[in-house]
């Protein structure tokens, strides 16, 4: 049996014509805190709105950057935008 996860990248690449899309390599959590810098939000913005601490916030912030080889969270936003993780007119919304 397959952890739900895993089972989730399969059919994501099957369905892809075993393309990995670039956002497969981030935990769902990973995701949230990349949509939240995308719509511009500051640790602290992000971590209540996911019901988590600032440093657990970091610590995705950093692990994201690693995976994705981005520079900074200003990359990491425009990339979160490039995947469209939130829709590029409502970026700034909310």
């Amino acid at each position: 049996m397959l952890e739900p996860g895993t089972a989730a990248l399969l059919v994501r690449q099957v369905r892809d014509g075993g393309q990995a899309r670039p956002l497969d390599v981030l935990s769902p959590r990973e995701r949230d805190v990349l949509a939240g810098l995308a719509r511009g939000r500051s640790n602290r913005q992000i971590a209540r709105e996911l019901g988590v601490g600032e440093e657990t916030v970091k610590s995705h912030v950093s692990s994201i950057l690693a995976k994705l080889n981005l520079a900074d969270r200003t990359q990491a936003a425009i990339f979160g935008l490039q995947q469209g993780l939130v829709p590029l007119d409502g970026a700034l919304d909310e």
